[in-house]
C-alpha cells in the first residue's frame, strides 16, 4: 500500500511495451501454459530455471501498491498465475481482484501479445487469507511471494518468505526501525544462500534514464562528488479515517498506518526514501558517517487519525571524505510537488527528475538523456521473473536495507535533535512495533521532541 504519485507521469501505454520486450531481450519469453490447482501444486521449489512450469504469485497488501504489483507480476511473465492473496481486512480483497482484472482487461484490449492475462488470475475463495497472521497462510501456497503491507510487518514476512525458499518483491522501505533493517539484511543473507531472487521496490533503480544517468556520474562525468541535495515535497497523504467505536487500537491505527511511525517509519521513511535511496546510488552504496536533521509538525492537524508523525523534515548527511548530502522532504497542502536530484562535482553537475523528466549533466562532458523510458515498476518484475526463469538470483537486499536505514538514521536524528552516527543507526536497540501483532490495546509514542525525545 502506497500513496506517493508513483504513476504521476506514466501513461498505461508506457507501461505496456516494458513486460514482453525485457523477456524477448533476455530470450525468455515461454509459451504459456494454463494452469490448474494440481498442476500448480506439483511445481517443485526451484523447478522453475528456463522451464514453462506455472510460477504462483502471492500477493500480501491488497492496498493501491499490490493491486499495482500483482497486475506487473502477472504481465511480466506468461506462465505468471496470481494464485493467494492476503491483507488484514476481508472487504479489500475482492476489491482488489476486481481493480487487477479491470487493468488486465485494458492491457489485453490494447495489445494482442496479453490476451489471456486476466485467465490467470486463479485466486479461489480458499486462498483468500484475512488477519495479522494472514501471511503466514499464503506463503505456503506460492513460489513467487509480493510484499506490499505496511512498512512495519516487512521484515517479518520477509523472514518467513526467504525461509521458506520463496522468491521476493519486497516494497520499499523494508523495516521502520534499526532492529526491523538488521532483520532484512539477515533475510538478505538467506536468500543469498538459497540462491532466491529479492528485488526491491525502491523503483528508480529500475529506470532506463536514472539508470544511464547514475552510470555516466559513476564512470566520472561530474569528477568527484562533492555533495548532493535530494527533495520530495509532496501535498501529503491520503485524509485520515476518523476511529469508529468498534475499532481497536491496533485497527485504528493500521487503517490510519501512514499517520504512525510504528507502522509507516515517518513519511522520510515511507515515502521519502526513494530520495534517500538516490543519494545512496549517487555515493555507490558508501554509508554515511554522521547525520544531523531537523523535522517538525507544523501543518499536520493534531487529530487521533493523524497519529504521531511529523511533516517535515531537513537532513545533512556527512561522508568520511568530507562530501556532504542534504535532503528535504514535507507534507504541507496547497504548496508545489518537487521531486529532484541535484549532484555537485569536482568538474560538472547533474540534475535529475525522474517525473520532468529531465536527465542532464553540465560541466566538462555535458549530456543529455534521450533513451528509451519504460515503467520502471514493470521492470522491476520484468527482471523478477527473468531472474527466476534463468536460475540467476537477483538480490537487492542489502542495498534496500542500507538505504531504509539512512531514513531512519535522520528520523532519529530529526526526532532527538541530535547526532547520529551510522553505527549508532545500525547497532540501535530501537523497536517501534510491538514483538507480536494482535487485535487489542497499543499506544503510540507521543509526537516526538527534539532535545527531549532520546536517542536509544
Amino acid at each position: 500500500m502506497s500513496t506517493e504519485s508513483d504513476a504521476r507521469d506514466i501513461s498505461r501505454r508506457d507501461f505496456l511495451v516494458t513486460s514482453a520486450g525485457t523477456l524477448a531481450a533476455a530470450g525468455l519469453v515461454l509459451p504459456l501454459i494454463p494452469p490448474d490447482a494440481a498442476q500448480a501444486r506439483a511445481v517443485a521449489r526451484g523447478a522453475h530455471a528456463g522451464g514453462a512450469d506455472t510460477l504462483r504469485v502471492g500477493l500480501v497488501g491488497c492496498g493501491g501498491r499490490g493491486r499495482g504489483a500483482a497486475t506487473q507480476a502477472i504481465l511480466a511473465d506468461p506462465g505468471s498465475v496470481l494464485w493467494a492473496v492476503a491483507d488484514a481486512f476481508a472487504e479489500r480483497i475482492n476489491p482488489a481482484l476486481k481493480s487487477i482484472d479491470e487493468a488486465l482487461a485494458e492491457f489485453e484490449a490494447d495489445d494482442a501479445s496479453k490476451a489471456g492475462a486476466r485467465a490467470r488470475v486463479k485466486v479461489g475463495d480458499d486462498r483468500k487469507f484475512v488477519g495479522l497472521d494472514s501471511f503466514a497462510k499464503l506463503i505456503p501456497e506460492c513460489d513467487v511471494v509480493l510484499l506490499c503491507s505496511p512498512p512495519a510487518f516487512r521484515p517479518e514476512q520477509l523472514r518467513a518468505a526467504v525461509d521458506a525458499g520463496k522468491h521476493v518483491f519486497c516494497e520499499k522501505p523494508v523495516a521502520v526501525d534499526s532492529t526491523g533493517v538488521r532483520s532484512a539484511l539477515e533475510s538478505a543473507r538467506i536468500a543469498r544462500e538459497k540462491k532466491l531472487s529479492l528485488v526491491s521496490g525502491f523503483c528508480w533503480r529500475y529506470a532506463d534514464a536514472e539508470r544511464a544517468t547514475y552510470q555516466r556520474v559513476h564512470d566520472g562525468a561530474i569528477g568527484d562528488i562533492r555533495a548532493v541535495y535530494t527533495t520530495y515535497n509532496a501535498g501529503g497523504f491520503p485524509p485520515p479515517t476518523p476511529r469508529k467505536p468498534e475499532w481497536t487500537d491496533v485497527e485504528f491505527q493500521l487503517r490510519n498506518w501512514h499517520y504512525f511511525a510504528h507502522l509507516s517509519g515517518d513519511h522520510i521513511a515511507e515515502q521519502a526514501c526513494h530520495s534517500i535511496d538516490k543519494i545512496a546510488w549517487a555515493m555507490r552504496d558508501r554509508p554515511p558517517a554522521t547525520c544531523v536533521a531537523v523535522g517538525g509538525r507544523q501543518g499536520r492537524p493534531n487529530v487521533p487519525e493523524t497519529g504521531n508523525i511529523f511533516d517535515h523534515f531537513g537532513v545533512t548527511y556527512e561522508y568520511a571524505d568530507g562530501s556532504r548530502a542534504f535532503h528535504m522532504c514535507r507534507h504541507f497542502p496547497n504548496t508545489p510537488f518537487d521531486n529532484s536530484d541535484y549532484l555537485m562535482g569536482s568538474k560538472g553537475t547533474c540534475f535529475v527528475n525522474g517525473w520532468g523528466p529531465k536527465h542532464v549533466i553540465e560541466g566538462e562532458q555535458p549530456w543529455k538523456y534521450e533513451g528509451p523510458r519504460r515503467n520502471m515498476y514493470q521492470t522491476e518484475h520484468d527482471e523478477l521473473f527473468a531472474s527466476i526463469r534463468a536460475a540467476k538470483a537477483h538480490n537487492d537486499g542489502e542495498f534496500m536495507a542500507h538505504s531504509t536505514l539512512m531514513a531512519i538514521m535522520a528520523r532519529m536524528a530529526a526526532y532527538t535533535g541530535q547526532a547520529v552516527t551510522w553505527e549508532q543507526a545500525l547497532n540501535s536497540k530501537e523497536q517501534l512495533t510491538p514483538a507480536v501483532w494482535r487485535w487489542g490495546p497499543f499506544t503510540p509514542a507521543p509526537v516526538p521532541v527534539p532535545g527531549v525525545t532520546k536517542l536509544v
